[in-house]
């Protein structure tokens, strides 16, 4: 465009052109209007070279071929939030607030969006009472989840609480579209399924909740739950934190332990040793540690507990000793015998006195 001498350029008008492209004009930090109405200008991606300019404030792309998308005005609002007027129309907050929601939606709102389409889904199939569904609305199903970063230790701990309180608890195996790595069993890890088959799963309202990591799917299917909870025990299951926020949404109560290597270097060095994990997925598993400790510091309570996977065997033996005090059993009580049927479900929710701020049971 014959720009670039031009760099303290604050308004640009080059109205009634044939003007194709954007390129040239991404060095101009000091523009704010550009009216290039009635030009050439056809695809989205031509505002990649103006999103970086941070005075922009009002563009006019009125009368060029871009317009014909249909995610014409969401699109531009979402690339250049700093908007305030576009094709001489004011923004709204509310039309900047839908347009983040659409192409980069926070992970509350994933989460949101993910729950009701389970819902949506669920209430089109047959009706029927869930051997989830206690009698009292002040009794939740008994239900542990271990949350944390990819390959932390939480699924070993999970299968070897599940031995050893295995009158109390059982292992949920969430379904996955991945293919198996190394060492995993099928029904006995995770259940894995073609994406095909998770996605028919999804429409036919199979799931409680959902969630992507890593490019690839995984869910909590009622009908795992339901099979545990009829044979009168207590659901043990792990996800990421994507999970967690889905879970959080439903009718299910349970007690969120999160199980975090605080030694980074150590749990890098993990990732590298097990041959599974590409460099990117390794620094991506690693930078999750902070996410997670920023999670548990800004919100109080979304976990229930915090136990450092550093060292599993002491790992474990916190975790033991938590659902000992969950379940209010002591050492020998919890090697022995098999409760009667459905006594977990109530040691359960007695020793659940206080939670989340709400009185359960007095």
């Amino acid at each position: 465009m014959g720009l670039d001498r031009l760099r303290a350029l604050k308004i640009l008008d080059l109205s009634h052109n044939q003007i194709k492209s954007l390129q040239g004009l991404e060095n101009h930090d000091f523009l704010e209007v550009i009216n290039l109405e009635d030009n050439k200008i056809a695809e989205l991606g031509e505002i990649e070279y103006i999103e970086n300019l941070p005075l922009l404030r009002i563009l006019n792309l009125l009368k060029n071929p871009i317009q014909e998308h249909c995610e014409y005005w969401l699109f531009v609002i979402f690339m250049l939030l700093q908007l305030t007027e576009l094709d001489q129309r004011k923004i709204t907050v509310e039309e900047k607030v839908f347009a983040v929601n659409k192409y980069n939606p926070p992970p509350e709102v994933v989460a949101a969006q993910d729950h009701l389409s389970h819902v949506v889904h669920s209430v089109m199939q047959p009706q029927r009472i869930f051997d989830s569904t206690l009698p009292s609305l002040d009794a939740p199903y008994p239900m542990l989840v271990l949350a944390g970063p990819e390959d932390c230790g939480k699924r070993e701990l999970a299968h070897r609480l599940c031995r050893q309180f295995s009158t109390y608890f059982r292992y949920g195996a969430c379904h996955t579209s991945r293919a198996p790595y190394f060492g995993e069993g099928d029904r006995v890890d995770y259940q894995f399924i073609s994406e095909e088959v998770f996605n028919k799963m999804v429409y036919m309202g199979k799931f409680i909740l959902t969630f992507n990591y890593n490019d690839h799917s995984y869910g909590l299917s009622r009908d795992t739950i339901e099979g545990i909870a009829r044979d009168g025990l207590a659901s043990c299951v792990h996800m990421e934190i994507e999970g967690v926020r889905s879970l959080k949404l439903t009718h299910f109560e349970p007690r969120y332990i999160l199980v975090l290597p605080l030694n980074k270097k150590k749990y890098e060095g993990h990732l590298r040793r097990k041959g599974l994990f590409s460099r990117v997925e390794i620094d991506f598993a690693v930078s999750r540690v902070d996410h997670y400790i920023k999670i548990n510091q800004k919100f109080p309570g979304f976990f229930d507990a915090v136990i450092n996977a550093d060292d599993l065997d002491a790992a474990y033996q916190q975790l033991s000793q938590l659902v000992q005090e969950y379940l209010g059993l002591g050492q020998d009580t919890a090697t022995g015998l098999a409760p009667p049927a459905g006594t977990v479900l109530a040691a359960w929710c007695q020793n659940l006195c206080v939670r989340r701020g709400k009185q359960i049971f007095e």
